[in-house]
């Protein structure tokens, strides 16, 4: 699971993604993470933690559990550069993952009493997460594989207590832009634009608080 993955899968002569370059290493306090509302082949939700300079990404496609002890296959996939963590428009037909991404929630994470590089290589990772949607404690739990499964399955489960679950009003609202699906389907190619100006070494928390802070003009 790497960005080479993911430099690979995708034509950046097609598709306004952003390029594959590491970021800077959050080492201490708290990290952030992003859930990206994908209409590909089939609907899910991409779910994204910072770390080690890289977003690790699951796809999660039946939604996410919100009932104590409920759990959701979350497959693992390529890891995604910090600088994704911004983007919501739509992926070029043709191109791999082609379809409408929301900005559907993005928030502060903590590992429950470690870190989390630690915690995903020993296959348990208890999340605390604040967001603007989700709030409270998940685990992913990593699966054993199957022979010659090609990707990695985890489990995310709701931890500690119930959370009140999502409308569908609010599952249908970008944390970000404020627009419906639909509404990014159709904005006619004004879709993610990377700043080529900025420093690869931007952290994610610093895109977070420059939307949050647009968002309270």
């Amino acid at each position: 699971m790497s960005l080479q993955e993911y430099k690979a899968k995708r034509d950046f002569k097609q598709t306004a993604e952003p390029p594959a370059r590491r970021g800077r290493t959050t080492k201490n306090g708290t990290w952030s993470f992003v859930v990206q509302k994908h209409a590909a082949s089939h609907l899910h939700y991409d779910f994204r933690l910072e770390m080690d300079g890289v977003l690790k990404s699951w796809a999660v496609p039946k939604g996410f559990p919100y009932l104590k002890g409920d759990r959701r296959l979350a497959m693992q996939v390529e890891d995604h550069p910090v600088d994704y963590g911004g983007f919501e428009g739509t992926i070029p037909a043709g191109n791999y993952g082609a379809g409408t991404v929301m900005l559907w929630d993005f928030g502060s994470y903590d590992v429950v009493g470690g870190d989390p590089s630690s915690a995903l290589a020993a296959g348990k990772v208890p999340l605390e997460l604040q967001g603007k949607k989700m709030k409270g404690r998940w685990t992913l739990v990593r699966m054993k594989p199957k022979d010659g499964e090609p990707k990695v399955a985890w489990l995310m489960i709701k931890s500690e207590t119930d959370t009140k679950p999502i409308s569908a009003r609010a599952d249908d609202k970008s944390a970000k832009s404020g627009r419906t699906m639909k509404q990014i389907a159709g904005a006619n190619g004004k879709i993610w634009k990377s700043s080529r100006k900025s420093s690869s070494g931007s952290t994610l928390k610093e895109k977070i608080r420059a939307i949050l802070a647009k968002a309270e003009k």
